[in-house]
């Protein structure tokens, strides 16, 4: 290596460290991602929030993992409040059906979404819409609420989202409006309803497009904590409070070996350090070691020439009774070695049983073995009869390989 060729690969070296330390020293970014997950505390985790319910109902909070089907399907005997809350809740059709049905023998069903799934607006009477400030464009949006059993008169402003989900349609004669929105844009002030109660047979639904009231975030700026309070106050801390884990946009743990490097910025360094080191090793220290490797061309198989000049000379001597015999005997060589079968005959226990193992039906394979058995019997035989013969072996070993 020349005397240019060290002085820059040292300057190369000494910028790549340099960048590297600035990228170390640099202020790790907040996570804004809305993951509502308990044991997050990002922004947008709800590690405060359950945190607080932990403490106001130690006694009757349970932590639910399990998908709502499957968790009031294994216990026949819950009751008390199921509580949702995440940036989207979408229930599968029979899952919902569940919620409902177990809402309607006297529990409580409380979710905090910011969209709701068409079936369960549809049999509440409700409809939503948004209201969006523009590109990028924040707004401030001043909450409210407003059932004055909890005396909360004081509002609570958030500024984090582009859009504000409201209720734009409500059944009047059942629901009961518990919260609101001010929206203040640069036309009029706005004011949309964001938190609802209504019964449900024996039991009650209670809907919020606000999930972020549960975020850390929202809960640990001013007083916006009180906000919070107010809805865990329509919370029956008699009864056992179900709180559900399985629906949220995170992830509870990560799998992945790869998630601990990555997250940790020691480790993440170091790994990318390793890397760029292999990647050197490899330029410099392989481009002088590898040598050619020579290409051997792999031997011609000659199998296929042979079998097919075999079959040409049986076909131009229209011998076709002879290729149809090679046909059926290489067909029920398949056959045994394909379904591990000792002897084949002409019962109808074979026939069933290959029947079950090839996924034919018992009317096909009784049509195929008769076709080889006229075959077998005849002198004489046609190109029909040959292709024929061809076309129901080639179906049956086509289904077999799953075409």
């Amino acid at each position: 290596m020349g005397k240019k060729s060290t002085i820059y690969m040292i300057i190369a070296v000494l910028t790549l460290s340099a960048f590297m330390l600035l990228e170390y020293n640099k202020p790790k970014e907040i996570n804004w991602f809305p993951s509502y997950v308990a044991t997050h505390k990002i922004p947008y985790g709800t590690y405060i929030f359950n945190t607080v319910i932990e403490a106001v109902f130690p006694d009757q909070l349970t932590q639910v993992y399990a998908p709502p089907f499957e968790f009031i399907g294994a216990n026949n005997t819950l009751s008390g409040t199921y509580f949702f809350v995440n940036n989207d809740i979408q229930f599968n059709q029979e899952e919902l059906n569940t919620l409902l049905d177990w809402t309607h023998k006297g529990n409580t069903l409380f979710i905090a979404s910011k969209n709701f799934e068409e079936k369960l607006k549809d049999t509440l009477g409700l409809d939503t819409d948004t209201f969006y400030s523009g590109f990028e464009t924040s707004q401030k949006q001043t909450y409210a609420l407003v059932n004055p059993r909890f005396q909360i008169s004081d509002s609570v402003t958030f500024d984090r989202d582009t859009a504000t989900p409201y209720f734009s349609e409500i059944d009047t004669v059942k629901s009961t409006v518990l919260g609101q929105v001010a929206i203040l844009n640069e036309e009029a002030l706005q004011l949309q309803i964001t938190l609802i109660a209504q019964p449900f047979g024996d039991g009650k639904i209670i809907l919020s497009t606000f999930p972020e009231a549960f975020t850390n975030y929202f809960m640990l700026t001013g007083k916006n904590k009180d906000y919070t309070a107010g809805l865990l106050s329509y919370l029956d801390g008699t009864r056992p409070i179900y709180v559900d884990n399985h629906y949220k946009n995170g992830k509870s743990f990560y799998s992945s070996p790869m998630y601990i490097f990555l997250n940790t910025k020691e480790l993440k360094w170091a790994y990318y350090i390793a890397l760029i080191g292999a990647l050197i090793y490899v330029i410099f220290e392989g481009k002088r070691k590898q040598r050619a490797i020579p290409v051997i061309a792999p031997l011609t198989n000659r199998t296929l020439d042979f079998t097919r000049t075999i079959s040409d000379m049986y076909y131009v001597q229209s011998d076709q009774k002879t290729i149809a015999e090679h046909k059926i005997n290489y067909f029920l060589d398949w056959i045994r070695t394909r379904y591990y079968l000792g002897s084949i005959t002409k019962e109808d226990d074979f026939y069933s049983h290959l029947a079950q193992r090839s996924g034919h039906s018992l009317k096909f394979v009784s049509r195929v073995f008769s076709f080889m058995e006229h075959i077998r019997n005849s002198e004489q035989l046609s190109d029909a009869d040959l292709l024929k013969l061809n076309t129901l072996i080639q179906k049956f070993k086509a289904k077999a390989d799953g075409k």
